[in-house]
């Protein structure tokens, strides 16, 4: 099922790389596919807690912090952390709707 998945480096994990249309896929594949999805969907939000967790920790950090820069710096990490857990409930969210409709 590799073929069907591409790891998003940003996300950390794999995410589905269709190269046709749902319906052009064989049942079976179809099955397979949303396996492998429900699987690494399940690990999101082990990894939302992880990045969860880099977050409190750039916060304790910027709280100690009098750098400005580094204030700055620190202020963006945490936005980017913020948005890719934003963009991993999407993911979770709404692939679960196709798992239901598909299953």
């Amino acid at each position: 099922m590799i073929e069907h998945f591409a790891f998003d480096q940003r996300l950390g994990i794999a995410i589905p790389d269709l190269t046709m249309e749902w319906d052009e896929y064989s049942a079976e594949i179809q099955q397979e596919i949303l396996l492998t999805w429900e699987q690494t969907r399940g690990s999101i939000p082990d990894r939302i807690a992880e990045l969860e967790e880099e977050i409190n920790d750039k916060q304790a950090q910027l709280s100690d912090e009098s750098d400005f820069p580094r204030s700055c710096q620190l202020n963006s990490e945490i936005a980017d952390l913020a948005s890719i857990i934003n963009d991993l409930w999407l993911w979770y969210r709404a692939n679960q709707v196709v798992s239901k409709v598909h299953l």
